[in-house]
């Protein structure tokens, strides 16, 4: 073969890619999710892991008519509020924005979100908001975790999709999460490779493992783990499991998830048990929780008891008195309500966690609770006509808020007071809007660290009925 042959025979080298334009950019804020913004030749820029005052050296990722997304490359002048990070993996994960912030910092960055919030609104503005309430442990606090698995050089990466894009960031030892997650995460990460399993790529849509979710329960020190999948599979996922069981004897439960759709939903609809029991067993104060693989249950215990002796306190029920608590979830806040009323009923859209609801109120022998499954306005219908009267609602909502509908229905029942749980500032001062239209006065809100590290606050408001 000439050598003119064999030099077309080889493959053709990967092209380099281009490097990434360097520019110079002072912080002057935060946005909402903490990432700090500044501008550049009229554009603004969006930079994670910066702080306001600081001026840095960026790369840009992405350059629109408006705005540019950039990559925090080096910094020139520090902000007084950085502190050293406890994260080697900041820079490359950015699922803490506040991480490099000292901690009163960031308590006052969340005072403030939740303050702004309520100011676009006249009705709101004099609303009183008591100080907010720090975590007493800021770090190793996460106990519930949703993981992204991928094979990057032939390494197993187990971490976060970086932001807007399909690519998984390694967070290795994550610093927020609770000891056990860290060490489950590195025995699965391990067996992984030694088996060799087929990990899925959201791009060519093939592979077999696409997530891994961790529940711990700092209670009892036990946890359970569910493996995702893009289809079912017996003999690998149930191998996986025995070993994670094996190696790790605080792993009480092992399951198996079915998502064979393309979208960006972690869970399907079908769960499978491989190893040990069904569900977690819990406790929150003197509440006994039973959690199943599909329900949602809040990530920082302590915070979580916190918000829901205040929702007791705050809710003051009689033994001969209503309360509703909706998007109950497993039954956290209903069961506690359930200690002081003489009847509750908690309306949830996930079966499992009325199942787990139903469960846990049997297990703390409160037999003065009713779960109902399905859409929440819908129930809240047929509820205006059953129930005899109200004396206390409590609204949970996801991010999103309360659709208008749901708190027409709501208020339709006349509750004397209403609470409100939410983990979105926004949405929550839109909805106390639409209820000082529908008759109700908010009192005052507390806002509550529950995920420190983060941008994101939790806020409980209480609500009271104006005139009969």
């Amino acid at each position: 073969m000439s050598k003119q042959k064999e030099q077309k025979s080889q493959p053709a080298r990967p092209r380099r890619k281009p490097s990434a334009e360097l520019i110079e950019v002072t912080i002057d804020r935060l946005n909402d999710e903490g990432i700090g913004m500044g501008q550049y030749q009229g554009k603004e820029v969006l930079v994670a892991g910066s702080l306001p005052g600081e001026k840095i050296c960026v790369a840009i990722e992405h350059a629109g008519q408006r705005r540019i997304i950039g990559q925090f490359r080096r910094l020139i002048t520090k902000s007084p509020l950085r502190k050293p990070s406890p994260c080697p993996c900041l820079r490359d994960c950015q699922g803490c924005s506040l991480m490099s912030m000292g901690y009163a910092d960031q308590l006052s960055f969340k005072q403030d979100k939740v303050r702004d919030a309520l100011t676009a609104y006249p009705q709101l503005k004099h609303t009183g908001i008591s100080p907010i309430w720090a975590a007493e442990e800021p770090l190793g606090y996460r106990t519930s975790v949703k993981l992204a698995l991928a094979r990057r050089n032939g390494r197993i990466v187990i971490g976060l999709y970086r932001r807007g894009s399909h690519e998984v960031a390694d967070i290795g030892a994550c610093p927020l999460h609770h000891p056990l997650v860290n060490h489950i995460v590195e025995v699965v990460r391990d067996e992984i490779a030694r088996q060799d399993i087929y990990l899925y790529n959201p791009v060519t849509r093939r592979g077999l493992l696409r997530y891994l979710l961790i529940k711990v329960s700092p209670a009892t020190g036990k946890a359970m783990v569910t493996f995702v999948t893009a289809q079912r599979e017996y003999k690998r996922i149930t191998a996986l499991a025995k070993w994670v069981a094996r190696k790790v004897p605080q792993v009480v439960s092992v399951q198996q998830n079915v998502n064979a759709s393309s979208g960006n939903v972690i869970m399907g609809r079908e769960t499978l048990s491989m190893v040990g029991q069904p569900d977690l067993f819990d406790q929150v104060g003197d509440i006994r929780l039973r959690i199943s693989p599909t329900s949602f249950f809040q990530v920082n215990h302590a915070q979580a008891a916190r918000i829901y002796d205040l929702v007791r306190r705050w809710a003051a029920l009689e033994n001969h008195e209503y309360a509703l608590d909706l998007y109950c979830g497993i039954g956290g806040i209903a069961l506690h309500l359930a200690q002081d009323a003489g009847r509750v009923i908690g309306v949830e859209m996930v079966e499992d966690a009325v199942r787990n609801a139903q469960q846990n109120a049997a297990m703390n022998n409160l037999n003065n609770c009713r779960f109902l499954a399905g859409d929440t306005a819908e129930l809240l219908q047929d509820l205006v006509t059953d129930l005899p009267s109200l004396a206390v609602a409590v609204l949970n909502p996801p991010r999103s808020g309360c659709d208008v509908e749901v708190l027409q229905a709501v208020t339709q029942l006349h509750p004397r007071v209403l609470i409100y749980v939410s983990c979105n500032p926004g949405t929550l001062a839109r909805d106390l809007d639409e209820l000082s239209r529908l008759g109700y006065r908010t009192e005052e809100i507390q806002p509550v660290d529950m995920f420190p590290q983060t941008a994101h606050v939790e806020s409980v408001a209480r609500l009271v009925r104006i005139g009969k």
